[in-house]
């Protein structure tokens, strides 16, 4: 780079630069995180904290989303209809994602009481990888494997994720009541889960 021209060598630097940035910001998400049409036109960077609530009437119907979790299990999310499910995006090899992971278990084992139900979906992981990353979190809920990012695909045409964590709330009748893009905290997910499901839990 050194023999490059002064105003390109910058340029080059600006670059890679910027890439560092939003590699830091967030995780890749790969298919989902494309200017395509399973993210709604949204390209990739990373996220701070950001959600977005959507009012009874408005919400779309999650998909009838089914699949193998990390440790082997069969799973639906039709069996956890009736229920408040919070649905959370994950990877082991992101670094925002174990940020928030210890909120999301104890969130998890503190709201089950009241109908509350987490599930994760494992995004282009390996099920070692997960399941190492679920017991050093204390993470007890079920988590779908997902390697190949078609769970994520499956709510391309409803509220799709587009970025690496992402986390959406189902509402007891299976329609998509908020979404969050970014690592969250404690009380930043118990305040959407109670906008959604009041104050109760």
């Amino acid at each position: 780079m050194s023999g490059l021209p002064v105003p390109l060598r910058s340029a080059l630097l600006a670059a890679v630069a910027a890439a560092a940035v939003l590699a830091a910001a967030g995780c890749d998400g790969g298919a989902i995180a494309a200017d395509t049409p399973a993210s709604s036109g949204q390209s990739f960077v990373g996220h701070s904290y950001e959600s977005t609530f959507y009012q009874p009437g408005h919400r779309p119907a999650a998909p009838p989303v089914s699949g193998t979790t990390v440790t082997g299990q069969h799973l639906s999310l039709s069996q956890l209809r009736g229920n408040t499910v919070v649905v959370n995006f994950w990877g082991s090899w992101c670094a925002p994602c174990r940020a928030e992971a210890p909120a999301l278990g104890e969130l998890a084992r503190q709201l089950r009481p009241n109908g509350v139900r987490f599930v994760g979906v494992d995004i282009r992981d390996e099920p070692d990888s997960a399941v190492a990353f679920m017991q050093q979190f204390n993470v007890g809920y079920p988590s779908l494997s997902d390697p190949e990012d078609e769970i994520a695909l499956d709510f391309r045409s409803t509220v799709p994720p587009a970025d690496i964590p992402t986390t959406l709330v189902i509402d007891r009748s299976g329609r998509i009541a908020a979404r969050i893009f970014g690592a969250s905290t404690y009380r930043q997910l118990l305040s959407v889960i109670n906008e959604v499901t009041g104050p109760r839990a």
